[in-house]
């Protein structure tokens, strides 16, 4: 019959160690994000700049705020070459996708 080594651990609440991997979570989101918002204007021109604003980065998806829904839909087919631009400028992986919105900033 085995016998079982008692151990002195200390443990710790789920929520207390949640709250720790999400704040490194979103230190990581807030520095890709700001990598993004330096590369912006460069990657996607002067018109396109003046028409839209990158406001969050969730996950690898960036969510980008636009003027209007004309720049809403010619965005949607320009998607592909701003990701590769972003990407090449920001940093390969961090964003994989964009969701576009209307709104204001």
């Amino acid at each position: 019959m085995s016998s079982r080594r008692k151990t002195n651990r200390q443990f710790t609440a789920l929520g207390e160690v949640l709250s720790q991997v999400l704040r490194g979570y979103e230190r990581k989101s807030r520095s890709d994000l700001s990598r993004v918002h330096r590369v912006w204007d460069a990657c996607v021109g002067d018109a396109i700049a003046s028409n839209t604003r990158p406001v969050a980065l969730k996950g690898a998806q960036l969510v980008v705020v636009v003027t209007n829904s004309a720049w809403l839909h010619q965005l949607q087919f320009l998607k592909q070459d701003l990701l590769e631009r972003i990407n090449r400028q920001a940093g390969e992986g961090i964003v994989e996708d964009i969701r576009f919105r209307i709104g204001t900033f």
